[in-house]
Formats: structure tokens, sequence, C-alpha cells
């Protein structure tokens, strides 16, 4: 069995296969350890004469990937998954024999290892060729969309960890690769890769990513700080451990029982602190740097003092985040001292439960790092991350650990991608209408249609973490009402429904300010009152200008007869008939297109609770406050109206209509199936009807919908109707 592996491994001059072995004979036994066998004999034969992007051979890769997560008391699958995780490239061949051989478990990491992968590399891209401090800004906002993307995308956080792994494998080997690619995967390292390891706390993993990648993308500056603490390393560690030993001397002294240790500080820590301050290598005071932990809050201040009696403090470098702690909650006091030789050195002081917070909390010590304003959800999932990782070293069943680890962290988050590579976080459950308003509102509105990578989907299509969304729109138009029903499923977001919501109000801005300034005029000149201002008169209306007021007036808002009720300062019409005692006069034609017997120029509106439409048998009803309602004859409330009120009848007849036509509710009854609503909506589109309101019912396979749109007469209406009946699944179309 292992001949072929054997063989290949030995001749490589790479990683030796048998110190390979023993080391992981040193962590597995059994059929743990056979099992990792027959993968490094897989491997053997299936990376055969191929290399890494860096240029190593490709199973030396595999191996040492295997070997750091080793390190890190990984699970026996995560260590299979390493060693295989470029098998994939055979094809479904290769992925089918992983799962049939190895089980399900190590074939989905392999395969959230491959995809993260592929989503990692545009972190190059998104790293290239921005100068301005506004493209650096949404630069590094896409960067950080970029890198929860990558947790997003994996419900095993394991293969985060299998992939910084790989990633840490990688910088090792890059002073073998060209320039170019050394540069090119060390930013995507800096800018990915190297914050995703400090945000789950695999602390060593970081420090090594970080210091590994300025070393390629600052060679210079690497060597000098290198140079620089080379030159004095012998030293320092010799003072460190002078200082240690004193400072544990005087607390127990002083009664405090501490753990004293050495922080180490990394090259690439030390750069960005001299940036940052703006000061030279000697001014850096925590290169020489000690960390001091105790049990309780008063033994803080204790060590605080025993250092500062032991060493003059440097006041400007003193902090205490335990009073004051920082905006996400971190606690300890620092401090720098003129230490022994005249050198400065930084001391660290905080409890234990503050060195965890610190380390797992929601407080992270990456956020206080890296800066900036962070999502407080996002923290607590890291911080839920970051138990799990201590987790793993307390329990022994590996189905155990593989249920911790599943994360439903990321639910509410949904990740996807422009054409162009930039990242779009979105509301789980959102569908391309969503992702195009979030694009921009006048793609929303043109939105006719969606790819999501490459493959034509449904506007209705569930969008999934790590897709690329092309939007398909039109030169001009506007978004379909049935966007806005909930049972159609076209959009999620209540942004997206707002926009919608918004194109509709407008469309018919202009008509209802048209009509609003008429029916104004109108009253006024039935009044025989002044013309007010305008301007006032709309802010005593609550309006902030005289248009707004003209739109409320044609939505049907506000009627102009409350609105002259305000102008008048008696709060009434200075000129007021009593309508119901109004005698006969003459026919006269209203603007509404009906002839009222007994009543000149009269104000009109038409009776929502029949909706009359010419040629429909009508009579007018006088309201208070409302001129004449128009009913058909046949309504019922004109039927039933009590005999002290029938004398509010008038005689009433169809004129000349002007405006929009006249509304009218209509019910379809039909077999529920998919796109039946769109079909009803786009005849009435083409019929140029003008629908107002929608609403939508399934019962079983059964549907009804209820319609209220504006036709011109009943003929109209007639046609409409007909052409519903031929929909295919309309049982019935018939007038409400």
């Amino acid at each position: 069995m292992v001949t072929l592996a054997n063989k290949h491994l030995s001749e490589s001059g790479g990683i030796a296969f048998q110190p390979w072995l023993q080391a992981m004979e040193a962590r597995f036994s059994g059929a743990d350890l056979d099992l990792i066998r027959r993968a490094a004999d897989l491997a053997a034969n299936l990376y055969a004469e191929k290399s890494a992007m860096t240029g190593a051979s490709l199973l030396d890769h595999a191996l040492g990937t295997a070997s750091i997560l080793a390190t890190q008391n990984m699970d026996v699958e995560s260590i299979i998954a390493a060693v295989l995780q470029a098998a994939t490239e055979g094809g479904a061949e290769c992925a089918a024999q992983i799962e049939e051989d190895f089980g399900a478990g190590v074939a989905g990491l392999v395969d959230g290892v491959v995809r993260m992968g592929l989503i990692g590399e545009l972190g190059g891209a998104l790293s290239q060729g921005k100068s301005s401090k506004d493209d650096k800004k949404d630069q590094q906002a896409q960067i950080e969309a970029l890198r929860k993307m990558l947790l997003a995308m994996v419900e095993d956080i394991r293969v985060v960890l299998i992939k910084l792994a790989e990633r840490t494998q990688s910088m090792r080997e890059l002073p073998s690769a060209d320039e170019e690619t050394r540069r090119q995967i060390a930013r995507e390292t800096q800018d990915i890769y190297a914050p995703l390891a400090n945000r789950l706390g695999v602390w060593q993993v970081k420090w090594e990513l970080e210091d590994l990648s300025f070393r390629f993308l600052e060679p210079d500056l690497y060597k000098k700080i290198a140079k620089l603490l080379d030159e004095r390393r012998m030293d320092r560690e010799r003072y460190i451990n002078e200082i240690m030993a004193t400072l544990r001397v005087e607390l127990k002294k002083n009664g405090v029982d501490a753990e004293v240790s050495g922080r180490p500080k990394h090259i690439y820590s030390i750069y960005k602190k001299m940036k940052r301050k703006k000061v030279d290598f000697s001014e850096v005071y925590d290169v020489r740097a000690v960390r001091v932990l105790v049990n309780d809050l008063k033994d803080c201040y204790t060590a605080l003092g025993v250092a500062h009696s032991l060493w003059q403090p440097i006041p400007s470098e003193f902090d205490d985040y335990i009073s004051h702690p920082k905006g996400n909650n971190y606690r300890s006091l620092h401090t720098a001292v003129i230490g022994p030789e005249d050198k400065a050195l930084e001391v660290q002081i905080r409890t234990h439960d503050m060195h965890n917070h610190a380390e797992l909390g929601v407080a992270a010590h990456w956020r206080y790092k890296e800066g900036g304003k962070q999502d407080a959800r996002f923290e607590e999932k890291i911080a839920w991350l970051r138990q799990i990782m201590e987790w793993k070293d307390d329990v022994q069943d590996v189905d155990e650990l593989v249920d911790q680890f599943k994360s439903g962290l990321f639910q509410d988050t949904v990740y996807v991608l422009t054409p162009q590579g930039r990242v779009m976080a979105l509301t789980q459950g959102a569908t391309p209408v969503d992702f195009a308003y979030h694009v921009h509102t006048d793609v929303g509105h043109r939105c006719r249609g969606a790819k999501v990578d490459g493959s034509i989907v449904p506007l209705t299509y569930t969008l999934q973490n790590g897709q690329r969304v092309e939007i398909l729109t039109t030169k001009e138009g506007g978004p379909s009402r049935d966007w806005l029903s909930p049972t159609l499923g076209y959009t999620q977001s209540s942004r997206s429904r707002a926009k919608i919501r918004q194109w509709f109000n407008s469309l018919h801005h202009e008509v209802n300010v048209q009509e609003g300034r008429a029916a104004l005029e109108k009253e006024v000149h039935r009044l025989g009152a002044a013309f007010p201002n305008l301007e006032k008169l709309a802010q005593k209306a609550q309006f902030s200008k005289a248009e707004e007021l003209f739109a409320a007036i044609g939505r049907g808002d506000v009627s102009s007869r409350e609105i002259m009720a305000l102008a008048q300062d008696e709060g009434k019409p200075k000129v007021e008939e009593d309508l119901w005692q109004i005698s006969a006069r003459s026919l006269a034609p209203a603007t509404s297109g009906v002839l009222v017997v007994g009543v000149g120029d009269l104000m009109t509106t038409m009776a929502k609770c029949c909706k009359p439409v010419p040629p429909d048998p009508i009579v007018g009803f006088v309201t208070r406050g409302r001129g004449v309602a128009i009913h058909r004859q046949d309504c019922t409330n004109i039927i039933h109206l009590p005999e002290s009120r029938k004398e509010r009848l008038l005689p009433a007849s169809w004129g000349i209509r002007g405006g929009r036509g006249y509304e009218v509710d209509m019910e379809v009854e039909a077999n529920d199936r998919q796109g039946l609503l769109r079909d009803i909506s786009d005849l009435l589109m083409r019929e140029k009807i003008n629908v107002t309101a929608v609403n939508t019912q399934s019962r079983g396979d059964r549907a009804r919908m209820s319609f209220s749109a504006q036709v011109a007469d009943q003929e109209q209406m007639a046609r409409i109707l007909s052409q519903i009946r031929d929909v295919p699944g309309v049982i019935e179309a018939r007038r409400k």
C-alpha cells in the first residue's frame, strides 16, 4: 500500500514521508492512522509531477498543510481533507472516490476548501489599482465584506482552518516563487487571510501570515526591522528574563499571586506601531514587553504600583482600560517604564478573566488592533467561533466535535457578487430584484431578468452565498406591481418594496397635482370666495408647499371643500347652500362627466360602494361636504335607503367625461399556477389599463384575485374581462 507513496515522497527532495508519518503516529492511531496513510497514498498518485501555485511540489504542499493542522490538534477528517485538498482537480470521478473511501465529511471539507479558494482570489483583484482616499475606503469595505463572505460560505468552520493552514504553507514556500507570484499571494494573504486568522483567534497563524506577507511586500523595511531585532536578540531575551524574575519576586513580596510572561513582538506589529505613531524603531517601547496576569481587580493596581516602584514610568504611555474600557469592552492596564539599563519596557496587567475575555469574548483583540467600526452581531459570531476552537481540545468524540463545528451563525445575511466582483451583503432569502435595487434604484426599476453564475433564473429565485449575479435591464420602464405582493416572492427586502411604492406614487404625481389644483379652483369658484394664498393655505393644512397640497387633493387624501373650510376665518365656507333643499334648475354639464338635475357646476364623486361606469343607470345622492355622490341605480345602498333620506336623491345621467376614466372592481377566479398574476398583469399593461390595487388569495389549487382598475366605459371593461377569461387557467372573470 505504501510503496508508491513512499517512493515518490522520499525521492521528491521535499517533505520526507517517514518523518511526516511518524509525526502523525504521535497524534493518531488505529483506524484514524490507517485512513491518513490511505489518503497519502491517493495523494501521491494524484499529485505526481504537479506543482502548487508557489512552484513547490503539490504533494509536499498538501502534507505540509496537514502538518500545520496536526500541531493545532485538528481531527482526522481535517488532516485527510488537507492532504486531498487538490484532488477534485481530477474531476467528479475523484470527488466521488474521496466520498466513497473517506466519507461525506471529508468530501464536504475538500469541496469547501476549493470554494473558499475561488472566492479568496477576488481579494487580490480588490487590492489592485486604487489610489484616492475614497477609493481606498471603498476598497477596504469590500475586503471586509469579502472576509465575512468567506466565513459565511462554510457550514463547517474547519474549512476556514484548513484554508488558513494551506495559506500558511504557501507563504512558507514563497521564496521559491517568482516575484509577481510572491507579491500577489502576499497581498491576498495580508488583506484576507491574516485578518481571518486574527478574527478566529488562531494567533500563531495570524502572526506568521502577517510577518511573511510583510517580508514579501516590503522586503527592505522587513530586513531593516529584522536586523535591528536580531542585533540584540540574545541581549533582549536575557533582559526580559531578568525583568520577569524581578517582577515575580516583588509581586510575591506584596502578596500578589501572578503569572508573568514575556510578550513576543512580531516584525509586522512593530512596523504598524512605528507607522501609526510616526516614530523610529528606538521609540517603540514595547519591543521589550511583559504581561502580568493576576487573580482579581485589586491585584491589577497593586501590580501596577510594584512596576512603577521598580522603574520610572513614562507618563504619556500609561492607559487605564480597566477604569475606562475601550468601546469594545477591552480591559487591561498598559504602562511603559524606563527599565534597567535605561531601556524602555512595556508592561500589560490584567486579570485572568479580562485576558480570557480579550482572547475569546465579544471584545475581541482584533477589533481594537484593526480599528474602525465593526458589526456587533458579527463580533458575537466570531466570539462563538473562538469558543468552538477552545472546545475542540475538550471534546473526545469526533461526531460531537463535528456537531459543535457546524455553524448556523450566518443565516441572516447572504453575500453575492456583482459581475465586476464586488461583494454585496443582502438579507437572507433575497431575490434578483432585491439585488437590483441594492445596486441602484434605477437598475431595480428597469430590471426585467437576471443571470446567476451565467444562467437565466426567474426573478423570484433565492440567492445563495458566493453566487455572481447579473441583472438584465430594459432601456426604460418601471417596476411591476406584482413585485409588491408578499405571496409572489419577488422581493424580500422592505427597502426594495419602499423603492417600488415610491415609483408608483411618483408616477401619478403630476396628474394628481393638476387634478387637485382644478378641484380647488372649482371649489373657490363655487363658493364665490377670494382666491386664497396657496402657500399659507398649504402650511395651514400641514403641507410643506402648495404642490403637495394639490397632489393630496388629487389623490383623494383630502377634499377641496375641507381645504377651503380652513381658508375661512370662521372655519366654514362664506357661501353655503343647504344642498338637499336646492330646487331643480336645469341640466348642466360637470367635469366629472355626470349631468345632475337641479345643480349646475357642482362637484360630484363616484360612490366607492358600486363604482358606476357609463352607461350604468345612475342617481345622485347629496352628501354633507362631498357634493353629490353618484351611485348605480341598482346599488344596494340606494335600494335600501331609508325614506327619510330619499329626498336627497337627484336624477343624474352621463355627460362627457375628462381625466383618467372610471374606477371599477373586477374579480378573477382561476386554477392556481405559477405566473398567473404576471400573465393577467401583462394583458392589462398591453391594454394600457391603469391598475390601482391588486389583492390575491390562494386556497388549495384555486386562486381568487381582485383588481381595481380605471376604464373609459363599460364597453372597455367588458372587452378586458373577455380577454382575461381567455388567459390559461382562468375559470371566471367578472365585475365585482
